[in-house]
This record gives structure tokens, sequence and C-alpha cells, in this order.
């Protein structure tokens, strides 16, 4: 006989098809080889007393405070794990306890019912010379040529934007981004090159999304977190997506120094505001895609962070889309110029696929289909 210990089993059941375990076996063991945590924010102390003995009494666990026992404090931070058959049980049992205990149910309930969705990657254009990576900048013909290539090199998504919202970026006119944009959309529409590929366009100047929308593009890519209502109304019009980013601040300013309370509750809290607006104008929650916005308004610990907890962000039922490629947080672990910074992108957007991202936006197709298919057979 001969023992090993297994590495990470991504697709469970299949390991267990594999091995030939009958079928009703299969999706109850599935269940107790998934191990969660869950970080429960400013739980009443009752609550975490009685959930440490429901946790305990199934075989899961809470950790708390040393306090806790005593009820030295009235609130408490503490850590669940368990399987996901334990969570499932505890989804079920927390329901008929008081102390805001219902409420640690319904959550959980969430969590686990977060659906999948495939990987895809999109390929990014800049329609101008100022972004802060010079191998994305491309005008009208060149920009077509680059798109074709994306689109042969596996890409599913093309992003466009006209106007760079690195930090310090400067703000550029309504009529000067369409100049920028018009003649890629009009090659785009003419070519009719939005039967191949999804065409996304990354702006927040109504005037320009309307004109991309009529050409073809059928996602739209907020920076600013549909914090205008036209954007949402011009979806809701030509039947498109909405990719909500959380930024804090403005290209302009969002480095100068962002302090968060709680990086992951504030950025929840303004995707739930947000995707409630958007519902409440006529958007499904089907077609919104949520990105944390890596790199705008954040320091480099609350980056990790957010890849790191980025599973946590599949609660909403959307599409989580990553976008770290050649971003300057790279350069705080390891000094680099954009054009040295591929390596970084690449370890940064597999983990975050890992953790739950569904969508990569990254200036190196190829590499990162590559990389994509290398991680799949992996797991």
């Amino acid at each position: 006989m001969k023992i090993y210990q297994l590495g990470h089993i991504t697709d469970k059941k299949a390991a267990l098809k594999a091995l030939n375990v009958e079928s009703g076996g299969v999706d109850i063991m599935a269940k107790k080889m998934e191990l969660l945590h869950f970080f429960i924010k400013d739980l009443k102390t009752p609550a975490a007393n009685i959930l440490k003995q429901d946790a305990l009494s199934i075989g899961a666990e809470l950790a708390v405070p040393g306090g806790v026992i005593l009820c030295e404090k009235p609130t408490y931070d503490c850590i669940l794990m368990g399987t996901r058959k334990h969570m499932e049980t505890l989804s079920r049992k927390e329901l008929a306890q008081p102390f805001g205990l219902k409420t640690v149910a319904m959550e959980l309930k969430r969590f686990l019912s977060a659906k999948t969705y495939p990987t895809q990657i999109m390929g990014v254009i800049n329609a101008n010379d100022d972004s802060f990576f010079s191998g994305s900048r491309f005008k009208a013909e060149d920009a077509i040529r680059k798109i074709k290539e994306m689109i042969d090199k596996g890409a599913t998504i093309i992003d466009i934007g006209a106007v760079s919202s690195r930090p310090g970026a400067d703000e550029v006119s309504a009529e000067e981004e369409l100049a920028r944009m018009k003649p890629v959309c009009d090659i785009i529409k003419a070519e009719k090159l939005y039967e191949q590929v999804t065409f996304s366009v990354d702006s927040y100047t109504p005037v320009v999304v309307e004109y991309a929308l009529q050409s073809g593009f059928t996602l739209i890519n907020d920076i600013t977190g549909a914090s205008d209502d036209t954007l949402i109304k011009l979806a809701v019009k030509y039947d498109a997506r909405l990719c909500i980013m959380h930024m804090k601040g403005t290209p302009k300013t969002m480095q100068s120094d962002p302090h968060y309370d709680d990086v992951m509750v504030e950025i929840s809290d303004f995707f739930e505001a947000r995707i409630a607006q958007c519902e409440a104008l006529g958007i499904q929650r089907k077609n919104i895609i949520l990105d944390v916005g890596i790199g705008f308004g954040k320091t480099l610990e609350h980056n990790l962070t957010l890849i790191r907890n980025m599973a946590h962000f599949k609660v909403f039922g959307c599409e989580v889309l990553v976008g770290a490629s050649r971003k300057g947080m790279i350069d705080k672990i390891s000094t680099s110029t954009p054009e040295q910074r591929l390596p970084g992108t690449l370890a940064i957007h597999l983990k975050a696929v890992e953790n739950g991202a569904s969508i990569v936006r990254c200036h190196d197709v190829a590499e990162h289909q590559q990389a994509l298919a290398v991680l799949r057979a992996m797991q």
C-alpha cells in the first residue's frame, strides 16, 4: 500500500467519478471535499457563542477572539470554517436562531448558490496616445489589425477606449473622445466584426457610448460604476450588458492616499447599491458584470485583499471581471516597468480566476490563452 497527499482538486465531482464512486455518493462526497471560510464582521456576542456551539456540533468551527465566552464586547469579528456540507447544514440550522443568525443563514445560502461562469479573455485596445502601457495604443486601421489578431489568439471580448484612466490622467472633452473612437467604430460596423466577437466600449461619456452601441458594441465598461443613470438607460435601450467598476475618487485623484475601514465591506456595499439601481431602471442581473477596480483608488494591500477574496463577489450572481494587466501594483512587489510586467500579470490573473473571476481583461491575449489552458489542464 502507498499513500500520498493530493493537491487542490477543482472539479471534485470529476475526480470522484474517475474513481468510479457510485452516482448517489458523488454529490454528497463532493460537498465534503470543499473547505470554505467566511469572515463575519461585527457578529453579536450571543450569536457568536451560539454559532460556535452549532458549528462544533456538526464538525465545523468558528474562530473567535478570547473575550467572546465572557461577553466582554457587544460584537466580535469571527471566521467560520467548514466543508460545503457543513455550511449547508448551518444555513438551515441558524434560520431558527436569534441575535441576527437568521441573516447569517440567509447569507450562507446566497454564497452556496453562487453560479460559476466559463472564463473569457477580454483584449484591451486604447484609441489614444496616453495610456500607461504603450503596447496597447492604436489608431483606426492599426487598431483593427490588432483586434483581428486578438480574435485569432482567443479573445471573446474586445474592450476599446479612447481616454486614459491611468492614475493622474487628465480629462478629455466628449468631442475629442468621440473623434478618437469614431474611426474605429465605423470600421467595426462596416466590416461587421461584431459578428465575430463581443465589443465593449470603455467609456462613461453618453454620446460616445451611444455611438459605439449603434456600431455593434454590446457591452458598456463603465469605470465610474454606473453612477450616471444615462448609461444604465442606454444599456436598457440597446439591450447591452453593463460592467460596473468600483473606483474611489477619479483617475486624477484616486491614488492620493486611498483609505477604507474595510475594503471588502465597502466595495460589497457599493455593488449591492449599484445593482439595485440598475435593476430598478430595467437591467437584468444576468446582464451586469462586476469589476472591483484593481488599482483604482487602492493601495497594494487593498488590491491583494480583493484578489485573495475575489470569490466573495460571486455572491451577487453576476460575472466577475479582473483587470490587473501590467498595472503598478506589480512594480510595488517586484520593481518593473509596464513592459516588464507580463509575468506578474499572469500570476495575478491566474489566481483571480482560481478565486472566482470569469472575465480576464488583458493586453496580452495569446499569453493569457496559453496560461489559462495550462491552468485548466492542471485543475
